[in-house]
């Protein structure tokens, strides 16, 4: 008799799991199985990349260009040819900043000195500009080399303006 009890209780609690399992999707119509991820290619980053450092050299700066995806991956970087070896680390952090936080730099100044402000790899400090193009965001681009993160973020937003033209008629 308690085996066959047993046997009836497994019998309900299979029946019902697969009642559950069949009536209750993975997922509902509205939710995608997956997404699409608009990346710059490689010579579109580079094409950022080069108008941001010529832009700072027109200026008379040398300065360091860095664009990074939207993981904060970097896809290129462009060094002028003097300047400063430290300007590398600061333009791909200016970079990763802007693009984890979805804003530029220059808006984070006041939280520089904050826990996420001295988080390794975050830099608050102006000269990283979100490549925000007709309301889609591809990654962002940070430079470093100037005397003023003002300068910084104006060559930037030069290396953006490069591309901006032909990322809108290509949407």
């Amino acid at each position: 008799m308690k085996i066959f009890l047993l046997k009836r209780k497994v019998a309900i609690i299979t029946t019902v799991c697969a009642f559950m399992f069949i009536s209750s999707p993975a997922y509902t119509d509205e939710e995608a199985l997956s997404i699409s991820v608009v990346r710059l290619s490689a010579e579109s980053a580079l094409i950022v990349a080069k108008a941001a450092m010529l832009e700072c050299r027109k200026q008379g700066y040398q300065a360091t260009a860095t664009v990074v995806d939207k993981n904060g991956i970097i896809q290129a970087v462009v060094r002028d040819t003097l300047a400063p070896p430290v300007s590398i680390g600061i333009s791909k952090a200016k970079a990763y900043t802007s693009i984890n936080f979805t804003a530029d730099t220059s808006s984070m100044e006041s939280r520089q000195n904050s826990a996420v402000g001295n988080f390794e790899g975050v830099l608050m400090s102006a000269g990283g500009v979100v490549i925000n193009v007709g309301g889609v965001i591809y990654g962002a681009v940070g430079v470093s080399g100037a005397p003023s993160g003002v300068t910084d973020e104006n060559c930037a937003k030069a290396g953006i303006a490069a591309i901006a033209e032909e990322l809108e008629m290509a949407d």
